[in-house]
């Protein structure tokens, strides 16, 4: 079976190879009807929102209403999100078209599960900014490819109530006069609430609770102090032996992680909170939370919930939420020496970003009928249901000034440098276990504190020395244990 599994593995290697030599060469079945006027039958992986928010239904009825008379059908692959294309592709269990992160997507390329493509086929292409190109480009002896048609851009944004805001906001925690809360705007401040209100309510609230054990929504306390993922070789290409997480001052960001943990509910040790977060923000018991753009609509649900819960009607209950819902980025400012107690010297938020979007299984066997789904789901109405919907910031620019401001403001980061996209980079992959594991023990450590136990991090060496050590496992996994 291994000699078996080997052969196949060489015969589709080499096919792709070809595949991106002649990018876009038909190499597969035409869109349409085949030969005996089979209907097509494209299987598309989404994401776990899109289906629960009904986007994904919609999708695929316009899509079939609209190719009834030309022989190709979609339907949900019924998957789970992060079905492995790698492991089901090569025995016709994995989808067609599947919905990822670049991170994902791009971990496929490097192994050739999925196709390259031509930017020219696609409607969209004229309308996408090439940072979120870049992101689903891959080189190959030299050569340059695309392996996915960008949809939407991401990066953690804090959710909050408006309603909630402290009634002396204005004059107690808005020192420079802005108009903006002074938590919206630095770290120091926002802890600096949630302790207040975690000592006011007797800890029957809290401010800020996120999951601290979820390395995207956190690597602010990383990235802010000159950590990285992975550095960047003499040609500016990613350097996956340059591990960097324990670079520059991120011991320092990561003691400041320590301490907010400590104002926040217990649950941010583990991944409990990604799962109440929305229920927990709606109903006041967290002022705020941290999540990605396109999880909009459900903080908007569950907070139309309260209102209906209220008496208020269905539409009213839309409209509140929809007017007291706040979505912004997350706080410019980290404390420079991380001791989020004081308001002294800072350094700018980097966060950790992406660029989701479409790509094509290598095994697919009706190629074109794939980029003619692609093409439907990126056109500029889907894209634009797909944002009203889910409330994703698309990299589509005549959608995004449709839609308003999200997407401006997320790439004005990127060009400021204040995102770094995950790596479009098979070792990516091993990052998340190492620095999770780290993360989730290092918030476990204010509680350790709480409970008079044994804390583990005690000082900026003890901590260096644990940010070195997931750094050296994530090298190890990806150079000496694969080996």
């Amino acid at each position: 079976m291994r000699n078996i599994k080997r052969a196949l593995g060489l015969l589709l290697i080499s096919s792709l190879a070809i595949s991106m030599t002649a990018c876009g060469s038909d190499n597969a079945k035409a869109s349409g009807k085949t030969s005996s006027d089979e209907v097509i039958t494209l299987r598309i992986l989404e994401n776990d929102t899109a289906k629960q928010e009904g986007y994904l239904d919609e999708l695929l009825s316009a899509f079939n209403e609209a190719y009834k008379d030309k022989g190709i059908q979609a339907v949900d692959a019924n998957m789970e999100e992060y079905s492995n294309l790698a492991e089901n592709g090569p025995y016709g269990y994995g989808p067609d078209v599947l919905y990822q992160a670049n991170d994902k997507l791009m971990s496929y390329a490097e192994d050739k599960h999925i196709l390259a493509l031509n930017r020219e086929d696609f409607e969209c292409a004229d309308l996408i900014p090439e940072e979120a190109w870049n992101a689903f480009t891959i080189g190959v002896n030299g050569n340059k490819y695309t392996c996915a048609i960008p949809v939407n851009v991401q990066e953690p944004m804090l959710f909050y109530r408006k309603d909630k805001l402290p009634e002396n906001w204005e004059t107690d925690w808005d020192q420079d006069g802005d108009k903006t809360p002074d938590f919206l705007q630095s770290w120091s401040s926002l802890y600096q609430l949630s302790q207040q209100i975690v000592t006011e309510s007797g800890g029957e609230k809290y401010g800020l609770v996120a999951s601290c054990k979820d390395l995207y929504m956190m690597a602010e306390f990383d990235f802010s102090y000159g950590g990285y993922v992975f550095g960047k070789d003499e040609n500016g290409l990613t350097n996956s032996e340059d591990v960097g997480f324990g670079q520059g001052d991120a011991a320092k960001g990561m003691l400041g992680l320590r301490q907010f943990a400590g104002v926040m509910n217990e649950e941010c040790i583990d991944d409990s909170i990604a799962q109440n977060r929305y229920v927990k923000v709606a109903d006041g018991t967290y002022f705020c939370s941290i999540s990605t753009p396109d999880t909009y609509v459900l903080f908007h649900d569950r907070l139309a919930d309260v209102y209906k819960a209220e008496g208020c009607s269905q539409e009213e209950a839309d409209k509140k939420a929809t007017e007291n819902l706040g979505m912004v980025e997350l706080p410019g400012k980290m404390p420079a020496d991380g001791d989020l107690s004081k308001n002294g010297d800072t350094v700018e938020t980097v966060v950790m970003g992406g660029v989701n979007g479409y790509g094509i299984s290598a095994y697919t066997e009706h190629r074109d009928a794939c980029i003619e789904f692609v093409n439907f789901a990126t056109s500029r109405e889907m894209i634009t249901r797909r944002a009203q919907i889910l409330g994703i910031a698309p990299t589509r620019s005549d959608v995004a000034q449709e839609m308003g401001g999200t997407t401006e403001m997320i790439f004005g980061s990127l060009s400021a440098g204040h995102i770094n996209l995950m790596p479009s980079v098979k070792a990516v992959d091993q990052i998340w276990d190492p620095m999770g594991t780290l993360l989730s023990d290092v918030a476990k450590d204010a509680f350790r504190e709480k409970k008079g136990e044994t804390v583990k991090y005690t000082d900026e060496a003890s901590m260096q020395e644990a940010l070195d050590k997931a750094s050296k496992s994530i090298y190890d996994a990806i150079y000496t244990l694969s080996n």
